[in-house]
């Protein structure tokens, strides 16, 4: 990843009102917590100090001062087994003050849609990420091209619209 990119950590602290993350895939590259999840491992949800990671709490701190922060997931159904399991973990986000949805692919045929995954902070700054075949981030990149912050903000928004509320969407 280019040293120019400022980390998420950087973005959300400076953000003031929003922060909206898109999406796209089925699949990204699997992870310890991914595996352990396939063996049949799961969380014991009543033991916080057990799953909260520090992602989780800079996004509690974020919401504290009063920065919304959204995630939309477009899905292929039936689901893949990774998105099963983001679906389960999604808890964690939930806890720590994210709003999500979820949407059904065929429902999203009509929007206009980036080509990739994104994170838009106050309306304004994109970090789009860029991922290889496998779903491994290959590379994340910064903008702030209006047409380009227009097109992530009403494809979000669209989905958004559209999507089903976290706790109402089964996998």
């Amino acid at each position: 990843m280019p040293s120019n990119v400022p980390s998420f950590a950087e973005l959300l602290g400076r953000c003031e009102r929003s922060a909206v993350h898109l999406e796209l895939r089925d699949s990204y590259a699997p992870t310890d917590r991914f595996e352990a999840w396939r063996r049949g491992e799961r969380i014991n949800w009543s033991d916080r100090a057990s799953w909260w990671h520090p992602y989780d709490q800079l996004i509690s701190e974020t919401v504290a001062r009063g920065v919304s922060i959204r995630r939309a997931r477009i899905v292929s159904e039936p689901v893949t087994e990774y998105i099963r399991w983001e679906h389960y973990v999604t808890h964690a986000n939930v806890t720590a003050g994210e709003e999500v949805r979820w949407l059904p692919r065929r429902q999203a045929t009509s929007i206009p849609l980036p080509g990739n995954d994104f994170w838009l902070f106050d309306d304004t700054l994109l970090r789009v990420h860029h991922f290889s075949g496998d779903g491994v981030v290959v590379e994340d990149e910064i903008t702030e091209a209006p047409e380009t912050v227009k097109l992530c903000t009403t494809a979000f928004e669209a989905v958004w619209r559209r999507g089903v509320p976290h706790h109402l969407y089964e996998v």
